[in-house]
């Protein structure tokens, strides 16, 4: 089992001026090692799969540039002794935290070309600002170098830091890394034990043991039970400060250190928010996972639940297609977080022991969880009347018992049951 504990850094005048220099220079060389990998993609690659013992027929221009082997991570790590030779400042770096940097490079690059585990791409790479860098990691620390509220770290010395819970006995110091958020530094402790295993949860779903639960934007969920949490808006509530302090930023009669104290300032907000919204979201997870030994919730793909409207073109002239109106309904989504509530509900429920079951969400809002009849709704119709069995309730708590229902009909061995299996 593994964990990760996160401690804000006492540090001295000296440490911080210290872990400064060794980000500004890890992002100058995560940017050439990427700049690097990138070069080769555009004038070495072949966009075609050819079987194996066979040649490429389409003729193209690969540039003036010769043919080289693809950079991957063992000829990228060899390439960093020649980097310290030639700039002599990067000595004052760990070497596998710099190894590490390659590894960021490797492992952003791939899920661009290949994806991840799961078969999803990401974007293109960025190359990183002083803004945008702000971790390196150790990839191997001793359980020696730990001591009370101190870790002594190769190369930057023993560092003090807030000591805000302990750390349960009997875990193993695997990573470290540093952090810097807009209120300071932090410390990152992986820890693992070995003999704790990861707990598989199989209880079957039954009518007395589950809770379903339906997600949204007016409530941030309705359980089966008729429980609901009601959105907290920490954003909305503090957009007329923001809005503020990004009018001062704007004003170009201001100094240039006045604007880099205003951004302080911003940063300082959007983390507050950030913190008030993971807070709320922990505490209802809590609450939800006491009540039942199995938690069904719908498998979104928020993603496209917040994806930009495509243009609309009717005789090759743009018209309206909706994308004002949903702007806000976006950052509602936003700032409701219900993919970071339903990630750490996850996490919370592994905790007490509880399942999680998700359910196709085709059809929840549209059916009656009474008789399964289909009754048609608009985003705005927020009451659900059934003609054919008389039901009416709150349509968030008609889709919760739908789902609940759902998820009782699934079993150990069999998958799943979508709506159109209950309505067949």
């Amino acid at each position: 089992m593994r964990k990760t504990y996160q401690y804000k850094l006492n540090l001295t005048a000296k440490q911080r001026q210290e872990i400064e220099r060794w980000l500004d220079m890890l992002r100058a060389q995560y940017n050439y090692l990427l700049a690097d990998r990138f070069r080769w993609w555009q004038m070495n690659r072949c966009n075609l799969i050819v079987p194996q013992g066979e040649y490429c027929l389409r003729w193209c221009e690969i540039g003036s540039s010769e043919l080289r082997n693809n950079p991957d991570w063992h000829s990228q790590s060899a390439s960093l002794p020649l980097l310290k030779k030639e700039r002599p400042w990067y000595k004052n770096i760990y070497s596998q935290v710099l190894q590490d940097c390659v590894k960021r490079v490797k492992l952003a690059f791939e899920r661009f070309i290949s994806g991840d585990s799961k078969g999803n791409r990401s974007g293109r790479p960025r190359f990183k600002n002083k803004a945008r860098y702000r971790t390196f990691t150790y990839p191997s620390v001793p359980d020696k170098n730990l001591v009370g509220s101190t870790i002594r770290l190769p190369k930057l010395g023993i560092l003090k830091f807030r000591k805000s819970r302990n750390i349960e006995p009997g875990f193993k110091l695997k990573t470290v890394s540093i952090t810097r958020y807009a209120d300071g530094y932090y410390v990152n402790l992986s820890v693992e034990d070995k003999s704790v295993p990861e707990i598989e949860i199989d209880t079957v779903p039954t009518e007395s043991n589950t809770t379903g639960i339906d997600v949204g934007l007016e409530k941030l969920y309705v359980d089966s039970e008729n429980n609901q949490s009601l959105p907290q808006k920490h954003l909305r509530k503090s957009e007329l400060k923001l809005i503020l302090l990004q009018r001062k930023l704007e004003d170009s009669t201001r100094s240039t250190k006045a604007k880099r104290l205003i951004r302080k300032a911003i940063s300082r907000l959007h983390q507050k928010i950030a913190r008030q919204r993971k807070d709320w979201h922990y505490n209802e997870a809590h609450k939800l996972a006491r009540r039942g030994q199995v938690l069904a919730v719908e498998d979104l793909k928020i993603r496209n639940l917040k994806r930009r409207n495509k243009p609309k073109k009717i005789d090759g002239v743009f018209v309206s297609n909706g994308q004002a109106s949903s702007s806000g309904m976006n950052k509602s989504w936003g700032d409701n977080g219900i993919g970071n509530f339903l990630e750490i509900l996850s996490q919370v429920a592994q905790k007490h022991g509880t399942r999680i079951v998700k359910v196709n969400p085709r059809g929840t809002s549209q059916h009656c969880s009474q008789c399964l009849d289909r009754v048609s709704k608009t985003l705005s119709d927020r009451w659900h009347e059934c003609d054919a069995c008389g039901l009416s309730c709150d349509r968030d708590y008609n889709s919760a018992l739908l789902i609940k229902k759902l998820a009782v009909g699934s079993s150990q061995d069999k998958k799943l049951p979508s709506l159109k299996d209950l309505l067949s």
